[in-house]
């Protein structure tokens, strides 16, 4: 496969991700794995949950595909790498910036990334399998846009002037 049509297939499988996690978040890990993800909706004392274990298998399966689709650099080579781009970036926007489980991404004033940061709270608003809402990474519902254009503190009672004692 030549260089563009194998970028071109990491760039449809990195999109393709999304889809993948979602359904796999919402039906799979809310669903028959939930005594995996669970450890990721409640507190723990760990540094490491459960839930850790979704990164091996996409990361063994994307290591898998680059290795046998590797000499060749067939479809499976493109295919693996579009799923460890997609890993990366999952790890780096949910793991550090909006779980912060590594200190060195604090703040962002991006408006997609804080309605992101958003969005993800409000899925863990539950702490149960059912009643989660935003299932996926890189999507975000159009009212998390609207509330992350608001400035922080909009909405919110104006404070008494000092000077009206």
């Amino acid at each position: 496969m030549n260089l563009p049509a194998g970028l071109a297939l990491s760039g449809l499988t990195f999109l393709g991700m999304e889809f993948v996690a979602w359904f796999m978040h919402r039906f799979v890990l809310h669903g028959p794995l939930w005594f995996v993800h669970r450890s990721h909706h409640v507190r723990h004392p760990h540094r490491f949950e459960r839930n850790d274990f979704s990164f091996v298998f996409y990361g063994a399966l994307s290591v898998l595909l680059m290795v046998y689709g590797g000499p060749a650099k067939d479809w499976r080579y493109w295919v693996g790498g579009g799923i460890a781009a997609y890993g990366t970036l999952y790890f780096f926007v949910h793991d550090v910036l909006i779980h912060r489980r590594l200190p060195f991404w604090k703040r962002t004033h991006n408006t997609y990334l804080r309605a992101l940061n958003m969005a993800h709270k409000m899925h863990h608003k539950t702490t149960g399998r059912d009643g989660s809402e935003e299932f996926g990474l890189l999507w975000v519902s159009p009212k998390y846009f609207a509330l992350a254009r608001r400035k922080p503190g909009a909405g919110a009672r104006p404070e008494r002037p000092a000077a009206a004692q």
